[in-house]
């Protein structure tokens, strides 16, 4: 089984995180996904940014859901780039996706645009919300889902199965063998995140995990050697 390198945010360790400049540097890095985050405009647009507010990320302040697509356009997304929606990366990029959604309301959106695009090959579709992960399920026959941990214990494989997910993404910082173990005996695979340094690799590698999410496209290259 491959050695997954997904690319969190593109390849944010390098390139300003969410935007189309990011993530086509992580396909042109040879990461073998990109990840995103998704969130819902005041107008409904499926934008592409991880927080609540655009305050971190932008030139600007406020919440996402309080500025429609057209105000999110004007905002300086960092050098220069253009806070995108979805369909702008899906065409930007060839590289499957792994989106992650922030609540039932982002999935119903979602739900419909990879049933328009026929995207279940492309895009898993990842959430730390259990009624997200269900929800997207739910609408689109076949799709990948992963519930995603931060802070977790073995009970996440038993939500992540009742949610219908076949991944669970995990902090590496607190990944035991014994929750390592529960998932494989539940037929689930696991990425671990976020994957900076050459330690939190090799204990990728020693764990037997399908992946890493990392911001540095070296990650990649070193993965190949790393056991």
């Amino acid at each position: 089984m491959n050695f997954l390198t997904i690319g969190h945010r593109g390849v944010m360790g390098v390139e300003p995180e969410n935007t189309l400049r990011s993530f086509v540097a992580a396909e042109r890095a040879g990461l073998d996904v990109i990840e995103l985050d998704l969130h819902l405009s005041k107008d409904g647009a499926l934008v592409v940014m991880h927080d609540t507010d655009v305050d971190r990320t932008t030139d600007a302040s406020g919440p996402i859901a309080g500025k429609t697509l057209a105000e999110l356009r004007l905002l300086d997304a960092g050098r220069g780039e253009r806070v995108p929606v979805l369909e702008e990366v899906l065409d930007a990029v060839t590289a499957p996706l792994q989106a992650e959604i922030k609540d039932v309301r982002a999935a119903r959106a979602l739900a419909q645009v990879m049933l328009d695009r026929d995207l279940v090959p492309r895009v898993e579709v990842s959430s730390f919300h259990d009624e997200a992960v269900a929800e997207i399920a739910r609408l689109v026959p076949g799709v990948r889902t992963a519930l995603i941990g931060s802070r977790y214990h073995t009970d996440i494989v038993e939500r992540a199965v009742e949610a219908g997910a076949s991944t669970v993404c995990l902090n590496i910082r607190r990944l035991t063998l014994e929750i390592v173990e529960a998932a494989r005996n539940a037929d689930l695979r696991i990425i671990g995140w976020v994957v900076n340094t050459q330690d939190h690799l090799r204990l990728a590698r020693a764990l037997g995990l399908d992946g890493v999410t990392t911001d540095f496209p070296e990650i990649k290259r070193t993965g190949r050697f790393t056991a």
